[in-house]
């Protein structure tokens, strides 16, 4: 199979893509955007003039006969559980054979699935990068062997156009950004608050960090007096909170850069003899299922949504780039905002 790798100049573009088979609680669309469901529920979409697109030719194989392959980083959260498997029935769903690995948080390991995948002679890549450095040998394997790769839900230090085709995902640091001007109206503008942050290293953790710090400084009186990682695990998350309670007994908010460690934080926050959304506020991303509950039960504030039900959306672009359309170099899905206004209509659904 032949690929030309014909690097075209970066952009930014905002497209947000919505269908009936993405389970809600989905995507929204807003003015930015452009996209319509077609036959079963399958994705369609169509791309506003001006955005810049990767002109690189398709592997000479058809969708249907193609082997997928997918380097998911760990399946040992509800989020990534979910995205598993909405990848997994996506495929089934297409008809098309797709090889899943678990790095197990481990990014030499990824590098490795991702390897030993080219080597087995997978047609087109999905990977959700653990961290923005490290994958280097693993998009070299895939460039020597012409396997176009497409970024999902995480983004890497790569060279667009060349050693992958798009990123396909929610924009972070608008999240960050959205958790910090929810807490600032719930608040009065006014709070000491405590940071949860991701895997250091990934590209989730610095954007939903920047976005949330730029927010916050529009705030003379909201302060982030700590900030430490909880891995984006729940058990980490607690371990943290408890840790930070002692240094930081006077914090009024916790902002946690994904649901997992929010709760943790709320189980810590209880321990500790603090009565969350009441004495402590706190703010997270992600939407599960157990976050809205929580919200409902009056312990968490407010969760911006992170759907990782894209299944249909990442086989759909790998059907039209298959078929020798050009791609978005970005793929941005709009993300929705939980809270008490909402929860209840969306927490059956959740994952």
């Amino acid at each position: 199979m032949s690929v030309r790798w014909e690097p075209v100049a970066l952009a930014l573009v905002v497209l947000a893509l919505v269908a009936a088979a993405c389970t809600p609680p989905g995507a929204e669309l807003d003015d930015r955007a452009l996209a319509q469901v077609g036959p079963e529920g399958r994705q369609e979409w169509r791309v506003p003039d001006g955005v810049e697109r990767c002109d690189v030719g398709p592997p000479d194989v058809g969708f249907e006969s193609a082997t997928y392959g997918f380097a998911q980083t760990e399946n040992n959260n509800p989020w990534r559980i979910a995205q598993t498997e909405s990848m997994e029935s996506a495929a089934s769903a297409n008809g098309v054979e797709l090889l899943v690995t678990d790095a197990q948080s481990s990014t030499p390991k990824q590098v490795s699935d991702i390897q030993d995948m080219v080597a087995q002679g997978v047609d087109v890549l999905f990977v959700p990068p653990r961290e923005e450095e490290g994958l280097a040998p693993a998009l070299e394997s895939a460039r020597e062997a012409d396997v176009p790769i497409f970024l999902v839900d995480r983004e890497a230090n790569a060279r667009i156009c060349e050693e992958y085709i798009a990123f396909v995902g929610s924009d972070f640091v608008r999240q960050g950004e959205r958790a910090a001007e929810w807490l600032a109206g719930e608040t009065d503008e006014e709070a000491k608050i405590v940071e949860l942050q991701g895997t250091v290293g990934a590209s989730v953790t610095a954007d939903r960090g920047e976005g949330f710090a730029r927010a916050i400084k529009k705030y003379p009186d909201m302060e982030i007096i700590a900030s430490q990682s909880g891995n984006f695990s729940r058990a980490e998350g607690q371990n943290v909170t408890e840790q930070l309670l002692g240094a930081y007994p006077d914090l009024t908010a916790i902002y946690a850069h994904n649901d997992e460690m929010a709760i943790g934080a709320i189980q810590a926050l209880k321990d500790a003899g603090y009565a969350p959304g009441e004495d402590v506020t706190v703010v997270s991303v992600d939407g599960t299922k157990d976050a809205l509950q929580a919200i409902i039960d009056g312990e968490l504030g407010a969760t911006v949504e992170t759907n990782p039900r894209f299944g249909p959306l990442a086989f759909e672009t790998a059907r039209k780039f298959l078929s020798g359309e050009p791609i978005p170099q970005r793929i941005v899905v709009q993300d929705r905002l939980f809270t008490q206004r909402n929860a209840k209509k969306f927490v059956d659904s959740a994952y």
